[in-house]
């Protein structure tokens, strides 16, 4: 047997689009001599089609497009493509999350997804209704092929956190003693997923004592980026397959092939960075942008997203506004341009001294005084953001907003000001992870790297100076972010306990952090959701993030 896992790059709702990059990849593995080509979830769709299920017009489109499949694949291999199989009554959810073969005879519904997701980013129970087991697929020349999709391998309590209520689809398998186990996968990055997917295939080939063929989506889908990392694994955990992470790929798998070693996965830093670069990539492509513009202050966060543009959509695609105000230091400017320079970015200079004292002769009328204080500083942010929006609207780029999920999280940012944007490429980093990451895009172990996402592979590209300053938004002399805010170690372990692993004050202050920071943070967070829900959707990276896959009310009131 000489299986193919095409790991596809599929853009949400464009069937016929995603059609010709299954039939593309089908031609591929045929004249590799494949006999069947997989795949990953709901392929024809892209991963997720939310509510553009809902549209009948579409399903039927579904149809069509795999009669047309039927017809093209005269010498082709066989397929297995993810689709949304109709129920055969008139009940909702009218909809299976199923498997398709497509070949030269017609099409044909094989498996249909039994666990469905409703948590974090995950609302499939809106849509689908749960598939019954085992589904098993006979081929031509007698081999047994179990099939699951994603979420039906998720099964083993002592790996996961928590487990979906429903069947055990492989405990289902187990009778029937298929000669490969194949999962089909949407699964979304975050950094802990790379070596639990593998937990999870590795327990799976162990009770069905076959191997597993898991084969994930890759590319980004609005805040959701998919990283690939497809392999086929044997039951002594033993490597059979690996494909990379983070780009499209279509490898042949022939059984007979002996299993090797497992190689030794990427540090987590390159990992985030592939991802992020992935999901900007993505995001501005499939949204019709070739260009984007970012606010360059000097400080570490634009200089992050620097680095994360000019690697997804070249140097010479990214450009950068510097904004000064009196508050600005010399320094700033300096390592805003050197660091500009250091990217061959294109900058603009526009000081906003003019434009803020314009702002105090209008206010001071109805104020009965200039703007003060935070109303003051907010004016500064605005005035930027008016500024980077303006250029963005006249130049057709998309505009990428630069603030961390630390700030994001306790509202030290400016509404219409610094959140103006298209993009919040960092929104789901802690401020101590954008200085980790960036101490590690700094350092020699990340030349390689570097050199594989097209930026320049020797020396410095964030800088020293960058990544030693203290934290400042410079709206105000001397100003520090430590003046407002817990040092930012103690804040992002406290967030994490918080937003992350719903712990409540008591449980926070009983691992040894202070209870009136900890009631100050707990507040800030409580306070500035309605900031959240207007803010420019971010890239998610980790296990949980801002946006769709933590959803709180803005009014709501709640003393732990």
């Amino acid at each position: 047997m000489r299986l193919a896992l095409a790991q596809l790059n599929p853009v949400v709702g464009d069937l016929r689009g995603n059609a010709e990059r299954i039939l593309a990849a089908a031609r591929d593995a045929s004249a590799e001599g494949a006999t069947l080509l997989l795949t990953p979830e709901l392929s024809l769709w892209g991963y997720p089609p939310r509510d553009l299920l809902l549209q009948p017009a579409r399903l039927a489109l579904q149809s069509r497009v795999l009669d047309e499949l039927v017809t093209r694949l005269d010498g082709l291999c066989p397929l297995l493509v993810g689709v949304a199989l109709p129920c055969d009554d008139h009940r909702a959810p009218g909809l299976y999350n199923g498997i398709a073969l497509v070949d030269q005879q017609g099409w044909r519904g094989v498996a249909r997804k039994q666990l469905l997701p409703s948590y974090d980013v995950f609302d499939e129970r809106r849509y689908f209704r749960p598939g019954d087991g085992p589904c098993l697929l006979t081929l031509a020349g007698g081999e047994r092929l179990g099939l699951t999709v994603c979420e039906d391998l998720w099964v083993e309590d002592e790996l996961q956190r928590e487990r979906l209520v429903g069947p055990d689809p492989i405990a289902a398998l187990v009778a029937a003693r298929p000669d490969l186990l194949i999962n089909l996968a949407a699964s979304p990055f975050d950094p802990g997923k790379p070596a639990l997917r593998r937990q999870l295939a590795t327990q799976a080939a162990r009770r069905l004592n076959c191997p597993v063929a898991y084969l994930n989506q890759v590319g980004g889908n609005d805040e959701l980026v998919f990283d690939g990392g497809s392999f086929v694994i044997a039951p002594d955990g033993g490597s059979l397959l690996e494909l990379p992470p983070c780009r499209e790929a279509v490898r042949v798998w022939d059984s007979t092939s002996p299993a090797t070693a497992a190689p030794q996965a990427p540090v987590e830093e390159e990992l985030v960075l592939r991802a992020l670069v992935l999901g900007v990539r993505d995001y501005a492509g499939k949204c019709g942008f070739q260009r984007a513009l970012l606010g360059l202050s000097g400080g570490i966060d634009s200089a992050l997203v620097a680095v994360i543009a000019a690697a997804a959509l070249g140097a010479e695609n990214v450009s950068a506004l510097l904004m000064p105000s009196p508050w600005s230091s010399s320094g700033s400017i300096d390592d805003a341009t050197a660091l500009a320079n250091r990217l061959a970015l294109r900058t603009h200079t526009v000081p906003i001294q003019g434009l803020m004292q314009g702002f105090d002769a209008s206010l001071t009328p109805p104020l009965g005084q200039p703007p003060q204080g935070v109303t003051a500083e907010n004016l500064q942010s605005r005035i930027r953001g008016t500024l980077l929006m303006a250029v963005a609207n006249q130049q057709g780029q998309l505009l990428l907003t630069t603030g961390n999920k630390s700030e994001l999280a306790v509202g030290y940012c400016t509404l219409y000001g610094d959140m103006n944007g298209g993009l919040a490429v960092i929104g789901d980093l802690y401020k101590t992870s954008v200085f980790a990451l960036c101490n590690w895009i700094d350092s020699p172990e990340a030349s390689s790297c570097r050199q594989d996402l097209g930026l320049p592979p020797q020396g410095e590209l964030v800088g020293t100076a960058i990544r030693s300053k203290p934290p400042s938004a410079e709206l105000r002399p001397d100003q520090k972010d430590e003046d407002s805010l817990p040092p930012y170690e103690v804040l992002d372990a406290i967030l994490e306990r918080y937003v992350v692993e719903s712990q409540s004050v008591a449980e926070i202050v009983a691992r040894g952090f202070d209870e009136a920071t900890v009631q100050r943070v707990v507040r800030l967070i409580d306070l500035n959701e309605y900031k959240r829900r207007q803010a420019a959707p971010g890239l998610k990276v980790t296990s949980k993030a801002f946006g769709v896959g933590r959803r709180i009310p803005v009014a709501q009131r709640y003393k732990g």
